[in-house]
């Protein structure tokens, strides 16, 4: 490809340049559109989500089968009249975001393409440095807790009572995740670096510290290995969106080294459309259709481990696949912006100027 392949609009008559440019902009809008309602549509499932679960409200299979619709068989027990309108909310919900998403395109319609890119990007890595956090101190303060109780601690210091409390998977959730998760996304927001190097450090760590209780003061228990598992699972799912935003992949390459530059940005503004969003949208939905759903249900019973004095974070690393499954789909929404962007010719990115 050379110079020549990028179009020029000042070397166009009037009427074609001003055509052109009229072309460029609709499509700017529709693909901002496009890519910011995937991710505002998928926050709001994800709030459906927790209400269908832990607010029963109806979710929108229920309802459009109440109401008879897309040809769903009739639910056997109608509907009352409050689920109906929390029904209709719902649907609003969907409608009302993509609006919004609307109204803001066209107020801000001289935005680049890549200032979206960069905000869906920015939301992703926040995504990921709370996930790091949260992984990072809800493991340290679970291996302090069910040391304390296997070594029967516990009781000493905070009566036999609250011992007891602190052993049922409900409570230890509610009490110390759910206020380490929040302590977690404060964190998160304020610290923007991402320790991922560091993570990886502590799963050897942890692991190096079995070897040593084992074979050295023959000493081990249940919540050690739970710990590895727990860092480890979390390295290899959250940073994943985060090696895509570096480019860090490893491709299985067979023909796009030998593509130009244009044709590169062509595959992969594609092959997010057609494979990376989708499988983000499949992982979501599948995992969290209903409340026996995979990812729903450990997440709803607040599942642990098969021993009561390992970690109890068995819901929490099923939680990783929907985290996962989140921050791909927003950092594939800001790829397919940037490609989109490249096309386009947009400043500040590759001008797909090959040297050839």
């Amino acid at each position: 490809m050379n110079s020549s392949d990028i179009i020029n609009t000042s070397d166009l008559p009037g009427a074609a340049a001003k055509n052109h440019a009229t072309g460029t902009k609709a499509v700017n809008l529709l693909i901002r559109i496009f890519a910011l309602s995937v991710v505002a549509i998928m926050l709001i499932f994800l709030i459906n989500n927790y209400l269908n679960i832990w607010q029963q409200w109806p979710g929108l299979p229920s309802f459009f089968a109440n109401q008879g619709w897309f040809g769903l068989e009739p639910l056997r027990i109608p509907l009352a009249d409050d689920q109906i309108i929390k029904g209709w909310l719902q649907i609003i919900s969907y409608l009302g975001v993509v609006v919004i998403v609307g109204l803001y395109v066209l107020r801000t319609h001289n935005r680049f393409l890549r200032l979206d890119a960069d905000l869906l990007s920015r939301f992703s890595a926040y995504i990921i440095r709370a996930a790091f956090w949260i992984v990072l101190i809800i493991g340290i303060v679970d291996i302090i807790i069910s040391f304390l109780r296997v070594e029967n601690f516990m009781p000493v210091l905070i009566g036999d009572n609250l011992t007891d409390a602190i052993g049922r998977p409900n409570f230890r959730a509610v009490y110390v995740h759910f206020p380490l998760i929040l302590l977690s996304l404060v964190i998160a927001f304020f610290n923007k670096s991402l320790g991922f190097t560091w993570l990886a450090f502590l799963v050897v760590l942890a692991e190096f510290q079995i070897v040593i209780s084992r074979f050295v003061f023959s000493y081990e228990q249940p919540f050690m290995g739970d710990l590895v598992r727990f860092w480890y699972a979390a390295l290899f799912l959250f940073a994943s969106a985060y090696t895509l935003v570096h480019d860090g992949h490893v491709r299985v390459d067979v023909l796009y080294s030998r593509f130009n530059k244009r044709s590169k940005a062509w595959t992969n503004a594609i092959g997010t459309l057609l494979l990376g969003l989708p499988i983000g949208w499949v992982i979501l939905y599948v995992g969290m259709a209903d409340k026996t759903s995979s990812i729903n249900s450990p997440l709803y019973s607040f599942e642990i481990s098969q021993s009561g004095y390992g970690l109890y974070v068995k819901y929490l690393m099923v939680g990783f696949l929907a985290v996962y499954a989140m921050s791909m789909i927003v950092q594939f929404a800001s790829y397919l912006l940037e490609k989109v962007a490249d096309l386009r010719q947009e400043p500040g990115g590759d001008q797909l100027i090959d040297n050839n």
